[in-house]
Order: C-alpha cells, then structure tokens, then sequence
C-alpha cells in the first residue's frame, strides 16, 4: 500500500528526514512516535503526497501510494489515496457550518447529493458532531475542532488515513470514540490507519505496529509491546511510559477539599463571570479565585468552556457579566500581570526567528534579563533553535518557544491551554519541572488539560467544569483509588504515580 525508498527531505539546507526506507501493506494499523521535532509531522506530509506537491521542500527518493507516484501524481488523485489530519485541526477548516465543511471533500469529488449526504452523516455520526452540524467551526472548541477536522476526512474515504496527534486536543469520550471509529474502519473496509502520536496507551493497544523515529531517522520498526518495554530508548527519547490511563469520569476522581489559602490575598478574582461569543454565552456564574503559588488545573470534555475561562481570566475577552479583577483591584494587564500560552502557538509567533521571539516582550516592556533570555531557552531545549523560525519548527518547538516567550516576562499567572501538543514526555517534563520552580517561587499556574497523567503529577487542585460552569472542585480521589495505583521508578526522572485500571 505505501513504499518508501531512500527518502530524504530538507527546509532550506537542514535535513528534516534522511534515508527513509519504509513498507506499510494494505489494512495495517501503524503507530508513529519518537522525541519532538524528530521528523514524523514531514513523514506524514511525504506519505500523503503534500511533500512535494504542495509543501516547499527539497524532495530525493521515491514514494508510492497504492501504485501511485507522490512526485507524478496530481495531488486531487492523490487526494483519494491518501488523507491527512493536521495536527493544528485549524488549518484545514474554513467553511461557515460544520455540515458543509465535511461534505466539503465528497462534493469536490463529483459524487452525487445522494452520496455526499450519506457519507456526510456518517462522519458527523463517527465523531458525535450530529448535534453541531450547523455550528461554525470557528466558535467551536479545540477538542471539537479536531473532531470536524477527522470527520472532514473520513468523509472523503481515502485508501489510507493520515492522523498527525488527533488524540491531542479530545477528552477521554472523544479519544475512544475516534479510535473505534478507526478500529471499524480498518476491520470493515480494509482503511490503512498511520497515526502520529505521543500519548501511546490507548493508541498501541489498536496499532499492530509501532515505528519510532529519532532526528530524521527510523531507529525502530516492530510490535508495540516489544518496543514500549524497553526502557533504555523509554529514557533516551523521552517517550511515554505505556501505562493505562484511568477511564473513569473526572467526577470519581476529584474528592472535593476546602482550598488552602494560608491566610493570602488572591491574585486574581473571577465574581459571577459569564461570557461568551456573538452574545452567546460559553461560561456561567464562574466564581474563581487564585492564589499566589496555585498550581491549578482545568478539566472536563471538549466544549465545557475551559480556554474561554483562561481567556477571560488573562484579560483577552471581556466578561457579558460579572468582573475579573486582579490583587491590586483592576483588570489584569495581559501579558505583564497574566500570560497564556494558547492551544495553537502559531497564533502568538511572529517575529523572524526564536531568540526575537522570546526577547520581544521583555525588550518591549524594557525587562530584558540576558542570563534570564538564556536560562528559558536552555530550560525550553531552544538553545540549538535560537537562529530559526519559528514558523519552520515542528509543532512542538512552535509551542515551546511560545511558551518561553511568555515566561520572557515574568507573569505572576501563567495560564497554559492544552501545553501538550507536539510534546514527547521528556521535553514537557523539563518544562514543566521548570515552571514548577516558578510556582514554587511564588508564580501562580492555570493548567488546561485532558492528560490526566499531566493533571495528577503537576496539579495541586482541580476544577472540573461542565456546560459552561465549574461543576467540582478539589484534588485527586485518595481513598477509592488507592487500591488501582502503583508507585513506579519513572525512567524520565523521579517517582509518580501511575493507574492501573
């Protein structure tokens, strides 16, 4: 179905893949992973024919889809060969309602209105999108937004399907959803699924193969299980440990908890918060308060209203109802007293490489801090990046550099909306390490996740909101849960906790 044959690919004079030599047959269901930045986004472009037929790039080395050419093939012929989900789902959406964004494709293939709308109703159906066919795409969630983009594709039914980290933004319901979507589609019709990934549990448990990649390279093709157990490359490449994630509701493992506030002033109030979009409201009656050294976090299912509250509470959406205001009894002042770091990281890079990029705020406000400067990009693994652009990074490095441009200057509170895309656990525990020195030091933290694992070994409470309003709060469930977790030797550093459900 797919043959790769000494394929390198290079952005400028910088080798992105080298000598790749791949296999994939007909109706397997292969799992990519390896450290951020290592070259699996680029592979997934050359699989599905964008490199070279619309993505700029030096190109050597052949590749066939089904018996089709990449380099000879027109790329809408391809289109039905190959199809690819993005990992930043925004990119590829661009109609006023979802129904006509994922009748999009089948329509352009000349099928008939019967045929469009059969398949259109299938791919809603698949990713529970029936219920917002007429919504815009542009309101919707990030978690939902990834949803339309899946269902966009899986309306086209291509041959192979491409995802590149759909599991990134989609809360636990989602995640099982679509990959039993995938499931049904490669044991019904024989679909080819390659899935770029770096939260593994759920995903190896379908995959019948794991490849794993390391600057440019193949350095491992095998079954899953032989591959995820070996924890010298575990350690090395900062992959997951493939442990089971609980798959329990938040609800059983949030016990509520009075919050300890240690006698101090919040940092930051939220009284009677509603707003929303166009007048319609996302959020409801949110009471929040934060305090200095808070480390919080966010949860609950795609659509909740989640980064609409870490919107509001830095100060970049104004409240329909109610009032955010800071310690000193005014409107936060985004940037300086409140920082976010936003689902999609190319929203918030601009300049033309990464040392501008997180020098820009502190030389603005006139806070730049040399040794400071070099600490974030050391701590974000920049460094050897200092001289690019941030706009021919691989996601992970755009959301790292994004972040370290916020920690420029130095926020009180730091709000960091879904932090994990693109991230191999190695980069994001170094980040996160860091920043909990931060807060250790005083700086406040709103953490906004689906990665319970993240939650339980950062998060010192948690906040659980649904339809739009905080619906539970405290921390991690202790008793009832004890019986299910084991302590474990984490080869990336340090001790946690790990569920085994």
């Amino acid at each position: 179905m797919i043959l790769a044959r000494d394929v390198s690919v290079y952005y400028g004079q910088e080798a992105i893949l080298q000598d790749i030599n791949l296999e994939i047959q007909a109706g397997e269901f292969v799992l990519i992973t390896g450290p951020s930045g290592c070259g699996k986004s680029t592979l997934a472009y050359v699989l599905s024919g964008l490199i070279p037929a619309s993505i700029s790039a030096r190109f050597t080395g052949l590749v066939e889809v089904n018996g089709l050419n990449t380099q000879n093939c027109e790329l809408q012929e391809m289109a039905q060969q190959a199809g690819i989900v993005w990992q930043n789902p925004s990119s590829q959406l661009f109609h006023l309602r979802v129904e006509d964004e994922v009748a999009f494709g089948p329509r352009n293939l000349g099928l008939d209105e019967e045929e469009v709308n059969r398949r259109t109703d299938w791919a809603l159906k698949a990713t529970a999108l029936e219920e917002l066919r007429e919504q815009r795409p542009a309101e919707l969630s990030g978690g939902q937004k990834q949803c339309v983009a899946i269902a966009s594709i899986l309306a086209m039914q291509p041959k192979v399907l491409i995802l590149d980290e759909p599991t990134a933004s989609l809360d636990v319901p989602n995640t099982h959803r679509v990959l039993e979507t995938l499931k049904s589609l490669r044991k019904k019709h024989g679909v080819t699924i390659v899935i770029l990934e770096h939260r593994l549990a759920d995903v190896a448990r379908l995959a019948s193969r794991l490849i794993l990649m390391d600057k440019g390279h193949i350095i491992s093709d095998g079954h899953p299980d032989e591959i995820l157990m070996n924890e010298t490359l575990q350690k090395k490449l900062g992959m997951r440990r493939r442990s089971d994630e609980p798959q329990d509701a938040w609800e059983t493992l949030i016990e509520e908890s009075v919050q300890n506030t240690n006698g101090s002033e919040p940092l930051l109030n939220l009284e009677n918060v509603s707003t929303g979009y166009n007048h319609h409201k996302v959020i409801q009656d949110i009471n929040l308060s934060i305090y200095p050294g808070d480390f919080l976090a966010l949860v609950g299912n795609n659509g909740a209203g989640k980064s609409t509250l870490g919107l509001v509470a830095a100060g970049l959406l104004k409240p329909l109802a109610g009032q955010v205001l800071f310690s000193n009894g005014a409107r936060p002042h985004p940037g300086l007293d409140v920082a976010m770091l936003f689902q999609n990281p190319v929203d918030q890079l601009f300049t033309d490489s990464v040392d501008e990029e997180v020098a820009f705020g502190p030389r603005n406000y006139e806070r730049f801090i040399s040794g400071r400067h070099e600490e974030i990009l050391q701590e974000a693994d920049l460094l050897k990046l200092r001289k690019n652009r941030p706009m021919m990074l691989s996601a992970g490095q755009q959301q790292r550099t994004a972040l370290a441009a916020c920690l420029g200057l130095q926020p009180r509170l730091l709000i960091l909306d879904e932090p994990t895309l693109g991230q191999d656990w190695g980069h994001l525990q170094r980040l996160m390490d860091y920043l909990l020195q931060l807060n250790r030091q005083g700086s406040a933290i709103l953490l906004i996740s689906h990665d319970y694992k993240l939650v339980h070994h950062y998060a010192h409470r948690i906040y659980l909101m649904k339809n739009g309003r905080i619906h539970r709060k405290g921390q991690f469930e202790r008793s009832d849960m004890k019986a299910s977790r084991s302590i474990i030797n984490d080869p990336e550093g340090g001790n946690y906790e790990t569920f085994n459900a």
